[in-house]
């Protein structure tokens, strides 16, 4: 891949994912500027999730290139593209209905854990120590997300839309610099929705560049600075929200729902 100017942090070149000769991503390039909220939408079925799903790690690209803050990172196994400050919620949230809130968002911290095995296993002081900062900066990102009364309740008493703060709270965990929210309004109440506006636009006051994976076009048009929109695979426009809004290939993608 050729060298990225600074203003870029993400980079996708000539992205190609398929899936039983099916192209689930076809040629996709855009990139995402630092400190901003990009988003990608698209109807059901237009390679959203493939395309999150490629940047983190979880599928290797068939072709095209990845590159995250000037550094390649395609076909990067998913734990080693986490390391490099790249955080992931999931459009079904991925949490552990045995476990509390405060549980689960720990989860996000144990893989920047500083105690080797053999420290947990036998609960020596250091893992003590570590288990406690973990506790602690799981319970500051529960705060960032409103939850921290809810931190002792089992998971599965929440509804979904704080289901859904647990899983940035988890993602939080990690320290990211680059967030990837998917799917995050899916199934949310207007409250809730609302709800979760304010905690993107504070993200973003911290200092976070966000992409935003939705298939709900009102919602990202209140937040986006840069909309990518993709249609079975394939990337039909690009540009300000009012300049997707008024594409004819976007309003014949999403033939019959509100723009």
């Amino acid at each position: 891949m050729a060298s990225q100017p600074d203003s870029v942090l993400l980079d996708v070149q000539n992205l190609s994912r398929s899936f039983a000769g099916i192209h689930a991503l076809n040629v996709v390039s855009f990139s995402v500027e630092p400190g901003r909220i990009t988003s990608v939408i698209g109807p059901n079925g237009a390679g959203k999730s493939t395309l999150i799903n490629v940047i983190t790690g979880v599928y290797t690209p068939d072709s095209g290139g990845i590159s995250f803050a000037g550094k390649n990172i395609a076909a990067l196994p998913a734990h080693v593209v986490a390391s490099k400050g790249i955080a992931r919620t999931f459009q079904l949230e991925e949490l552990f209905s045995s476990m509390t809130v405060i549980e689960n968002a720990m989860t996000g911290c144990h893989g920047k854990s500083r105690s080797g095995m053999l420290a947990c296993g036998f609960a020596l002081p250091s893992a003590r120590r570590e288990e406690k900062r973990i506790h602690d900066e799981a319970m500051e990102c529960l705060t960032m997300v409103g939850l921290e009364e809810k931190a002792s309740e089992p998971i599965s008493r929440l509804p979904l839309g704080e289901r859904k703060l647990v899983g940035i709270a988890r993602a939080l965990c990690m320290k990211p610099s680059f967030l990837m929210l998917d799917e995050p309004a899916g199934g949310l109440a207007g409250h809730e929705v609302e709800r979760l506006v304010g905690l993107i636009h504070s993200l973003l006051e911290q200092g976070l560049t966000i992409l935003l994976v939705e298939h709900n076009m009102p919602f990202v048009m209140s937040l986006s600075e840069k909309i990518v929109v993709l249609d079975a695979g394939v990337k039909i426009a690009e540009g300000p929200p009012e300049t997707v809004k008024n594409d004819e290939r976007v309003i014949k993608a999403y033939l019959g729902q509100e723009l």
